[in-house]
């Protein structure tokens, strides 16, 4: 057992959750005599390599702080969205000289695809120079594209707030007797798992939304106006879900030209105006009033609306991620695995992380219908139990109360 501090940083986009599995993994190195301090790294491998830490052991001593922080959205130490070197260079030892000066034998990085990828190069790393590390990836993001899981932590509570949201805007938009179209665009740039959480809206007396599109499939825009006029037929007030992402079977996303050509730092080309050229579309042919919706930040961090089970899972896969680098694993990600539907049980595993990084997990194609513009009932079945039950946040003055950093 190696013993000695432990390192903990958040990267990538935040969500409702981040923060409990952060407290997740504080609380597993509060227990555990290998660790003596944990510290945390302010703004991911950003401050790693700043040598920006706070002692979250001092921070974290009152308890009733630990449990503000489970429940406070984004991230509460800081986030970035730099990706380490493809080759091992001068980066990789600046990084374990700081490592070795602070006495770091954990290294916890919670995180989505781009960060699993920063642990799977540490952990290349401090096998190559024989470094003692272990070194643990904590998934994490709403966008539920990480492989092997089951689904991450943070796609439970964005998903219930899309299904609510959406619940809301339908019942604004029954109110008129004329025809109208909303067009709601949704975070998906490759993976449409958020837009698919659309369906869970869902019931018996509410069939909104009436279209779903997600981009695992090539976008006709010929045909989604003719799915347009079929379903105002039948329902005046038409709702269509859109991902932000959906492209042409040209590869041209249907939002070019809406917005400026800007890249992220990991090179990601910037979405955004999907809803609005398509609102455009819909006007121009029928002259009906059309109204344009982007969900974009809020349905990251919608903590009046989290998922009970999102969050007790969050904090549970932090606690196993300690547990699991103090039994001596390293180069590992926590995850999921389903182990039964009915009643809803998961247990936590640890995988290579050589087989997560840099690898999506889509939709499945049997999860949509034939016609590429709804989800079918397997996919409904699948993403309900991780909505499942409601957050007590505490108020003050009618407001959520939330950690300060």
């Amino acid at each position: 057992m190696l013993k000695g501090n432990a390192l903990v940083g958040q990267s990538g986009g935040p969500t409702t959750v981040i923060n409990a599995s952060l407290a997740g993994v504080i609380k597993g190195a509060l227990s555990t005599d290998a660790i003596e301090t944990i510290y945390g790294a302010e703004h991911g491998i950003e401050g790693v390599l700043a040598e920006n830490f706070v002692n979250l052991t001092e921070r974290f001593s009152d308890k009733e702080q630990l449990e503000l922080l489970i429940n406070t959205p984004a991230a509460y130490l800081g986030s970035c969205r730099r990706k380490l070197p493809k080759e091992f260079d001068e980066t990789f030892d600046k990084i374990f000289d700081i490592f070795k000066k602070n006495n770091i034998a954990y290294f916890f990085y919670i995180g989505g695809n781009d960060s699993m990828d920063t642990v799977n190069k540490l952990s290349q790393y401090a096998k190559q120079i024989n470094y003692p590390i272990n070194i643990i990836g904590v998934p994490k993001t709403i966008d539920n594209d990480l492989a092997v899981t089951d689904h991450t932590p943070g796609f439970g509570s964005a998903a219930k707030y899309i299904a609510t949201s959406l619940r809301e805007v339908a019942r604004d938009s029954q109110v008129y007797d004329s025809n109208t179209v909303t067009i709601i665009e949704i975070m998906g740039r490759n993976a449409g798992w958020l837009t698919a959480a659309a369906a869970l809206a869902r019931t018996d007396k509410e069939c909104a939304p009436h279209l779903i599109y997600l981009p695992e499939l090539a976008f006709d825009v010929d045909k989604f106006l003719a799915d347009v006029e079929k379903v105002s037929k039948t329902h005046k007030n038409v709702i269509a879900v859109v991902s932000e992402g959906i492209k042409t079977a040209e590869g041209k996303y249907v939002c070019e030209g809406a917005t400026a050509d800007i890249v992220d730092s990991f090179g990601h080309k910037q979405l955004s105006g999907t809803a609005r050229v398509l609102s455009d579309m819909i006007h121009n042919k029928f002259g009906w009033k059309v109204r344009s919706i982007e969900f974009s930040l809020l349905q990251r961090c919608g903590a009046h609306v989290a998922s009970q089970t999102d969050l007790s899972e969050a904090e549970a896969v932090g606690t196993a991620g300690v547990e699991a680098a103090v039994r001596g694993e390293t180069g590992m990600m926590m995850y999921f695995k389903r182990v039964s539907d009915a009643p809803y049980k998961i247990e936590i595993c640890s995988s290579d992380i050589s087989k997560i990084a840099n690898v999506e997990r889509v939709v499945p194609r049997e999860w949509i219908n034939e016609e590429g513009n709804d989800i079918l009932q397997p996919a409904i079945d699948y993403m309900l139990p991780l909505i499942q039950g409601e957050n007590k946040v505490k108020f003050e003055n009618g407001l959520p109360v939330y950690l300060k950093r």
